[in-house]
């Protein structure tokens, strides 16, 4: 790494061809906000963010999690109260103007979508400034580093979603930058005050003396630099995950270990920059405690007006979360994972190439460390110690836990381009790595390792790998979701209030209401004419039934149907019921319907929402699909018998046939909404 060329800013110019296609794709990231991106990557960019927010400004019917009980909460609300609870609240202010001036609705389903990642996008670029000042700092080639950056599909389509990882990785980025700045500032000051005192010890008259003296004395402070910003920001980091606290602890680490070792810097300053440094941090944990307690209610107005407080109106969500997460038996329930999966797995998922070379290069540290060979290894207060203890520390320490997830290590994308990102151009290894020659060895380096074999294909996988991920995670993963939580907001505008609307899902994520707009039924309201409280009705019913089998599935909606029929007659409650579920599994429900067609009811195709992927529901390369489709068991044989075909009358190679097979495999990537009626029975 310090082997690089030093770099000044003039030698940074806009007809760089790494710079220009860095900018074109800053452009695309902001450009992918509003297309919009229909991609559902993980519940937790809504539910954790967008859909308890939209519920508290706007009053909507919205789902609120348990991570946000009162009785327990382990999500603070200050983040996300002040970065999008705010903007919201301007939003819905120019909403009024807005729909009577220009009959633009603001507080739509597409606005309520765009607006919050269009701050995430805003937020992501922290990410992009820290490293080109790191990379001015240290005399680093910053364009190609920026250009790697942009184009990774984190950034392009993570750094975008509402998810408090995102956030999680803008401060981590900020907060090396600040380690790195003070690291670099701690050095230099030191290097000229030992400069100094040598010249002073060896001057011979009192005025050169006095003048060395002087010039010593006017050198600026180095030892608590930043040391309050630092502080806030890691508060600030650990309320909005306190897995930042992981991904912190190496980097302020290094900022108390700055100078260590020096005539200069004591034992003793260690310890004076750790009490200033949780000193400092005491206003933003109060602000934080505060505004948690106030939102919770653990704190009302009418107690602090009676000054009647004590420990117990105060909660405190990161020492929740922990008390949480430490049980494996809690964090059993999301989902359990070997212990390498972060290292051997989500590395790559993220950074394909680049994380294989983190992993790779880490592993060979450790073998040089194994085999004592210490002058090849970085000093622990470098750079380069810095960066790795940057990336692997977090990912050894999360790896304990038995819920891993790849977002979680969004925080270690800068450290890791910062360090491995130029190994895309020249290869795995620009010199031979080996200590000792072998043919074994030889054949390795010459070709797979050199920088004339590995530098050919790193780049191709890199840029292709990224598009196929943006792709995939941006449009495809779960992207009828929000198209039909669009679709059923308008059905909800156009139909009667006496009718209300049931929706049951199968095999894909949970549906955030929040883009339903539709008022809260928990509100109490106040008639003014009488003064009479009162609370609206439900109008939306939402079923989720996860990965339930299909003849499971069918009798829930039997019963559900049955209620809904029975409230119909008895109080002429008129009602529509629905089911989506993923078109690859199309198949298989028609038949659960024909098996079960004693039972009266009956399924028909309302609409298909394009693209849409759902893991838990592969589409088949063979199978028999709806091609109208009619759904209806009158008209079971409008289908595509792709693997029933006659030899005499149909050639299996056929253009036809490729052709229909294509297209049923093409009809699987959707998102199917059935509509559920009663039928007559079969007879």
């Amino acid at each position: 790494m310090n082997s690089e060329p030093t770099m000044h800013s003039k030698t940074i110019k806009s007809k760089d061809p790494s710079l220009g296609s860095y900018y074109i794709l800053c452009f695309l990231r902001v450009a992918m906000v509003f297309i919009p991106q229909v991609g559902y990557i993980h519940p937790d960019e809504f539910f954790q963010s967008v859909e308890v927010v939209a519920g508290d400004e706007y009053g909507l019917e919205v789902t609120r999690t348990w991570e946000f009980n009162s009785t327990f909460p382990i999500r603070s609300m200050a983040i996300p109260y002040f970065g999008m609870k705010l903007p919201f609240g301007v939003l819905r202010f120019w909403s009024m103007y807005t729909k009577y001036y220009f009959n633009i609705n603001l507080r739509g389903s597409y606005a309520t979508l765009v607006f919050p990642r269009l701050l995430m996008v805003m937020l992501s670029f922290v990410n992009d400034w820290s490293l080109r000042k790191i990379c001015e700092a240290y005399g680093l080639q910053s364009q190609f580093r920026l250009m790697t950056l942009a184009s990774s599909y984190v950034m392009l389509v993570y750094s975008t979603r509402t998810f408090t990882n995102c956030i999680e990785m803008a401060l981590c980025s900020a907060l090396l930058y600040i380690v790195s700045d003070c690291m670099i500032h701690s050095n230099t000051v030191i290097y000229q005050k030992e400069f100094l005192e040598e010249k002073y010890q060896k001057a011979k008259n009192t005025v050169e003396k006095v003048k060395l003296f002087k010039l010593k004395m006017s050198l600026p402070s180095h030892s608590l630099n930043k040391c309050v910003l630092m502080a806030t920001l890691c508060v600030a980091g650990v309320f909005n995950r306190p897995t930042f606290f992981l991904f912190g602890l190496p980097l302020v680490f290094h900022w108390l270990l700055r100078g260590m070792g020096t005539r200069t810097v004591s034992f003793a300053d260690f310890n004076i920059r750790i009490i200033t440094f949780v000193l400092s941090s005491i206003p933003s944990l109060v602000f934080f405690i505060l505004v948690d307690s106030f939102y919770y209610g653990y704190i009302t107005p009418a107690e602090v007006e009676r000054l009647d407080i004590s420990i117990n109106n105060f909660v405190v969500t990161p020492l929740n979360f922990i008390r949480y997460n430490i049980n494996p038996e809690n964090t059993q329930q999301h989902g359990v994972h070997p212990y390498y999966l972060h290292l051997m797995v989500n590395i790559p998922i993220l950074y394909n190439v680049l994380g294989v070379i983190a992993v790779l290069s880490f592993l060979v540290m450790l073998h040089k460390l194994a085999s004592n060979e210490y002058t090849s290894l970085p000093r622990a207060q470098s750079f380069v110690g810095l960066m790795l203890c940057a990336i692997f520390f977090p990912i050894i320490m999360l790896s304990f836990f038995n819920h891993q997830e790849p977002r979680f290590l969004l925080p270690i994308t800068l450290p890791l381009i910062l360090l491995h990102a130029p190994k895309l151009k020249t290869g795995f290894c620009s010199s031979y790595p080996f200590q000792t020659k072998s043919f074994l060895k030889d054949f390795i380096y010459d070709h797979f390792l050199c920088t004339r074999m590995s530098s050919r294909y790193l780049l191709r996988v890199w840029y292709s790998t990224n598009i196929v991920l943006t792709i995939f995670y941006g449009f495809v993963h779960q992207g009828g979701v929000y198209q039909l939580a669009e679709h059923l907001s308008r059905q909800l505008e156009i139909r009667s209030a006496t009718t209300h609307i049931h929706l049951a899902t199968s095999h894909i994520y949970s549906m955030p209401q929040c883009f339903l707009n539709l008022p809260s039924s928990n509100t109490l309201l106040v008639n003014p004419e009488n003064g009479q409280k009162y609370r609206r009705g439900k109008r939306f019913f939402l079923y989720e039934y996860g990965s339930t089998n299909l003849n499971e599935l069918y009798s829930r909606m039997k019963a559900i149907i049955d209620s809904c029929e029975v409230k119909q007659y008895s109080s002429n409650q008129r009602y529509l019921l629905y089911l989506a579920i993923p078109s690859s599994l199309s198949e298989d429900l028609n038949e659960v319907f024909h098996n079960r067609s004693s039972v009266l009811l009956k399924h028909t195709q309302s609409k298909v929402f394009y693209p849409h992927l759902s893991i838990e529901a592969m589409p088949k390369l063979l199978g028999q699909h709806p091609c109208g489709i009619n759904t209806d068991l009158d008209d079971l044989g409008d289908t595509c018998p792709i693997y029933a075909y006659d030899d005499e009358q149909q050639n299996p190679y056929s253009t036809g046939r490729i052709l229909k097979q294509f297209s049923s495999l093409v009809h699987q990537f959707g998102l199917i909404l059935y509509r559920i009626e009663v039928r007559k029975r079969i007879k």
